[in-house]
């Protein structure tokens, strides 16, 4: 839980870094120092901000061309102050975070769940050929506005777990083009079960639900452990590299 100091200041944990990937993709701060909200089509994801950051003001409804969505808006000078000083600004995606290594992992899984996905699907494109040309495929993804962030977002991981990923273009209907950091299946095997290193953690339960397949309980990685020690959950990896 997010702790106080005495003097204001706000302590890291697993929750206010997982609050703060929130934010860093798809929150807001108010020009104004104080004001700050969320926005998501998950009513779970605006409540365990909440929790997160032990807020008391109520989600709301707001109306979109889509549909409703839930948002939650508060006002906290202290919180709007750390926001400020580890690298979070009302111009967040020209910003870099100040993210301890040890909680990056909850970080990340933060931008995950506001602006990346877990992509689960089976190939049959070449099954005409051969009816054994059938794969499955998975994809962890990030998507943003700026491919600096998802540089250091990509450095970051790589520092901490060895995994690589890529960045390309994905296009956008404006000028401003869209880049997607992008992690294939050996990979992203290994990637979800370093965001996803226990139970009980933060997070969206519809992308976790994706991801729990490719998770095993209590038992022996086959690969070198990377990142924070795991608790109650480990990644295997198949024996071929796939």
């Amino acid at each position: 839980m997010r702790r106080r100091r005495v003097d204001g200041g706000i302590t890291w944990s697993p929750q206010i870094a997982y609050a703060l990937g929130l934010m860093a993709t798809d929150g807001n701060l108010s020009g104004r120092k104080g004001p700050m909200s969320l926005v998501s089509r998950d009513l779970d994801q605006i409540e365990t901000l909440r929790h997160c950051l032990q807020l008391e003001a109520p989600i709301s409804r707001v109306r979109s061309a889509t549909g409703f969505l839930h948002k939650v808006q508060w006002h906290d000078h202290d919180l709007y102050d750390w926001f400020l000083r580890v690298g979070l600004t009302p111009a967040k995606s020209r910003t870099i975070f100040a993210v301890p290594d040890e909680l990056f992992a909850d970080f990340f899984r933060g931008c995950i769940d506001d602006d990346g996905s877990v992509l689960v699907y089976t190939d049959r494109y070449h099954a005409a050929k051969c009816p054994h040309y059938v794969y499955e495929r998975l994809y962890v993804s990030l998507v943003s506005a700026s491919r600096r962030f998802l540089a250091w977002i990509r450095e970051s991981i790589r520092r901490a777990t060895g995994l690589s990923g890529v960045i390309h273009n994905g296009g956008g209907r404006s000028q401003r083009s869209i880049w997607a950091l992008r992690y294939a299946k050996a990979e992203s095997i290994r990637l979800l079960g370093w965001i996803y290193y226990a139970p009980g953690i933060p997070c969206l339960a519809r992308k976790r639900d994706k991801a729990v397949r490719f998770l095993a309980p209590l038992g022996y990685a086959s690969a070198r452990s990377v990142g924070r020690r795991r608790v109650g959950w480990l990644y295997t990896v198949p024996a071929s590299g796939e």
